[in-house]
């Protein structure tokens, strides 16, 4: 007889946001798989479960059940202050190179409030780029350790969140929330060029790397600080 894989979340830090439906499914089942040990073996034993931990699950015909909870993204949402109906979830970012570059464009180009993950010791560095392709005022909140001993969040401009996490440096588990833009994307007819195939071409037509960043900043609506990087990596 087939049995059944419970996909069940677990609180973000603080061990009594696990819901009841949660804490019944992982004492009754018989074997659980967890990505960290470190962190499930705590959470079992708080609500006196003995399930022996498996290294890696076969593909079966199984049914799979999900038992939701808390998540990162929406409690810190909740908190930041900022629009949450819709919102663009990015994840963490590279953390360099040209797949860097384009997320930190989707970012200042989105309409919508996004949501980013980010190292501690790595977020002031974040901060002062995101200010550097979305405009040093654009509104961000930073909320670390949330739900546990020393949680906070942190609202301001990108500028100002850069310069205090830049003198402060985070510690704990960090997400970014950055504001939209405030206006729709635009269609796809009126959609600016590549700016790194423009960048290119520019340059192709004997402009100097300055006049190539203008141009180039003016055209595709990415900051000068932005194409100027852009042009001089090229």
């Amino acid at each position: 007889m087939a049995g059944t894989l419970y996909v069940v979340a677990t609180p973000l830090g603080n061990l009594d946001d696990l819901s009841p439906r949660a804490a019944a499914t992982l004492s009754r089942v018989s074997v659980v798989a967890a990505e960290d040990t470190r962190h499930t073996r705590p959470l079992l034993a708080h609500i006196g479960s003995h399930a022996e931990l498996v290294a890696a699950a076969r593909e079966r015909d199984i049914s799979v059940v999900t038992i939701p909870g808390p998540t990162a993204v929406a409690a810190a949402l909740s908190v930041s202050g900022l629009s949450a109906d819709r919102y663009v979830f990015l994840g963490f970012l590279p953390r360099k190179g040209a797949e860097r570059r384009r997320l930190l464009e989707t970012v200042a180009q989105s309409a919508w409030t996004v949501v980013l993950f980010e190292a501690p010791l790595r977020v002031a560095e974040l901060l002062a780029d995101l200010a550097a392709a979305c405009g040093g005022e654009r509104e961000a909140a930073v909320a670390r350790e949330l739900t546990k001993v020393f949680e906070e969040t942190r609202t301001g401009t990108l500028t100002a969140l850069a310069g205090y996490y830049a003198d402060a440096p985070a510690r704990g588990e960090v997400t970014v929330i950055v504001a939209g833009a405030g206006k729709p994307p635009a269609a796809s007819a009126d959609r600016p060029p590549d700016p790194e195939a423009r960048a290119r071409a520019l340059l192709a037509q004997g402009m100097t790397r300055r006049d190539v960043a203008d141009q180039l900043a003016a055209e595709t609506g990415i900051t000068r600080n932005t194409a100027y990087r852009l042009v001089n990596e090229l």
